[in-house]
Parts: C-alpha cells; sequence; structure tokens
C-alpha cells in the first residue's frame, strides 16, 4: 500500500459535503459538485502562511495551535459546501424559524450557525469521550472491586477507542455521511497519485490506495491512544469524576502536542516504526473512507491542482 511515492507532500485535505477541500503551502481550495452536476471551485490564499508564528511552528507546541486552526477552516468548509447545495425550493420552504433566524442575523448567519455547531460537536466530543468512559471504568470498578489505576487507565483508553470505532461506524451507515466518505476516500487517492508523480487523471487516481497516515482518522486514534500514557504519566485522579475530566480536559494540549508530532512522522517517512504506528489508524479509515467514483475524484483533483505551488515547496 506504502513505499509507491516518489515524494511526500504537505498537502493535506478533508472531505465536504459534495466535495474536497485541500489545504496547500499558501492556498486552500474547495471543490464541490453543484446540484447541476458542475463543479464549483472555491480558493483562499491563507494568511502569513510564509511567516507562521513561532508557537505554530515549535514542536510539541504547534500542535494544539494547527488543530484548532485546522478545525475552524474544516468547519467553515463544511458550512460553505452545505450552503452551496441549497436551491430556489430549498429558500422557498424555509420554515418560519428558518426565516426568523435570515431575518435576524442576515448575511452572519452562517458564521453563527458555524459557531454554534463547533460548539455543540466540542460538548459532544468531551461526553462521549471523555465523561462517559470514566463513568463506565467507575461503575465496572463497583462490580469487580478496587483495581490499579494502570489498569483502570488501560480500560478507559480502551472504551474511547471502542466508542470511536463504534461511532464512525454508525455513521457511515448514513447516506449522506457514507457519500462523504466516497470523497474522503477520493482525496487520500488524490493525494497518494500527486506523491506518485502521476498526471492526477481519474483513471491514475483510482489506481492509488485510499488509505494515508497523515489523516485525520489516525489522528483522532493517536490521541485516544497517548491519552493512556499521559493521564497515567500525570497521575490524573480517579477519586472525583468531575475532576478527572476537569484534568483530562487541561492535558488535551499536552496529548494533541504529542499526538501532532507522531502523524507528522508518520506522514513523513516510511519504515517499520512509522508502518507500526500508522496501522491502527490505516485500518479506522477502512470505515471513513470509501472507494469513489469518477464524479468524487473529479472534484478531489479539481482541487488539489489548484493548491499545487509551482516551486515545489510543498514536498518534504
Amino acid at each position: 500500500m506504502r513505499g509507491q511515492e516518489k515524494f511526500k507532500t504537505r498537502i493535506g485535505g478533508q472531505a465536504v459535503i459534495e466535495g474536497v477541500m485541500m489545504r496547500g503551502i499558501g492556498k486552500m481550495a474547495m471543490a464541490n459538485r453543484m446540484p447541476d452536476g458542475s463543479i464549483d471551485i472555491d480558493e483562499w490564499e491563507l494568511k502569513g502562511a510564509g511567516k507562521l508564528p513561532w508557537f505554530r511552528k515549535t514542536p510539541f507546541v504547534r500542535g494544539i495551535f494547527n488543530f484548532v486552526v485546522s478545525m475552524v477552516d474544516g468547519y467553515k468548509c463544511l458550512s460553505r459546501s452545505a450552503d452551496k447545495q441549497m436551491t430556489d425550493d430549498d429558500e422557498e420552504e424555509m420554515t418560519k424559524f428558518e426565516k426568523w433566524l435570515t431575518d435576524k442575523f442576515g448575511d452572519k448567519l452562517m458564521p453563527v450557525l458555524t459557531t454554534v455547531s463547533m460548539v455543540f460537536g466540542v460538548a459532544i466530543a468531551v461526553v462521549l469521550f471523555v465523561y462517559c468512559p470514566v463513568l463506565l471504568v467507575s461503575l465496572l470498578e463497583k462490580l469487580t472491586g478496587e483495581m490499579p489505576a494502570v489498569v483502570k487507565n488501560i480500560i478507559e483508553g480502551l472504551l474511547k477507542i471502542t466508542i470511536f470505532i463504534g461511532y464512525t461506524a454508525l455513521t457511515a451507515k448514513l447516506p449522506d455521511i457514507a457519500k462523504t466518505y466516497k470523497y474522503h476516500g477520493a482525496e487520500h487517492k488524490t493525494i497518494a497519485c500527486y506523491e506518485a508523480g502521476l498526471d492526477l487523471t481519474p483513471v491514475n487516481v483510482n489506481k492509488q490506495t485510499r488509505f494515508h497516515p497523515r489523516c485525520g482518522t489516525s489522528f483522532i486514534f493517536l490521541v485516544l491512544f497517548i491519552s493512556i500514557f499521559v493521564t497515567t504519566v500525570f497521575g490524573v485522579t480517579w477519586e472525583h469524576k468531575l475532576l478527572r475530566v476537569a484534568f483530562k480536559l487541561i492535558l488535551i494540549p499536552v496529548v494533541t502536542g504529542i499526538a501532532y508530532e507522531v502523524i507528522m512522522i508518520a506522514g513523513r517517512y516510511d519504515n517499520i516504526f512509522t508502518r507500526i504506528i500508522s496501522a491502527p489508524g490505516l485500518w479506522i479509515q477502512r470505515i471513513t473512507t470509501s472507494e469513489p467514483t469518477v464524479n468524487e475524484i473529479e472534484c478531489a483533483i479539481a482541487a488539489m491542482k489548484a493548491v499545487i505551488p509551482e516551486d515545489g515547496a510543498d514536498k518534504w
């Protein structure tokens, strides 16, 4: 699956609604399949891309900041891509509440909705991946008797990974999410085709693997896995559930910083070490990516071509 690359690129991407976003060195682009079948492309220059502040370049510090930037950009693209799928008929069928929101916020409606959805999404993530595992381990201890902190940390970590895999598997059954996973596969295949030094054509792209070590799915797995060791090293308390949740939230920058460096190493190098650490994330990508059709591949190619720099600055 790996080892076919002629070089590694720092270009990354994300599947959005009916499209793909690609983020290059100094530019970001999103290509969407419109309701009429055409492909619409948006392009943005990345402000300050050549002069990043120290906290976005310093190892183990940059991780949390770059993650937040990527998450914000990702939500904006998701919101924009959803807006593109709206037709005149959809606008005519707005409910009274939707009309009230439009009248109340006007052009600021989408930024407001994006912010609310981000906050809501983070809240759900905290409940699912921070509070629920702590609660489940506490309940398990009541049934089995007192357990060493290390054992509880491992069980908690395995529960988080299980919840993550279960969540992605369930959402993959939803038609809209299943389609998005096809665009996710197209994104990976396109990057692999580019790294193989081949012309970006649907035929060449379709031959590539849909699994990539530098993927958000792999990053989330690493965050969940590394959190086991971080909570153990810092001796995060099990005495009070809410206090433990608070400490784990405080340690998120530490966990994210380590996971970011690991995922960057996995994406840049191909050796026995990187293959081992990439294996679980690549396996989970069998759920979060699907084999794309020409429609999805064409969008990914359009977004990719828009961000490839002429000077090769994206190559490691």
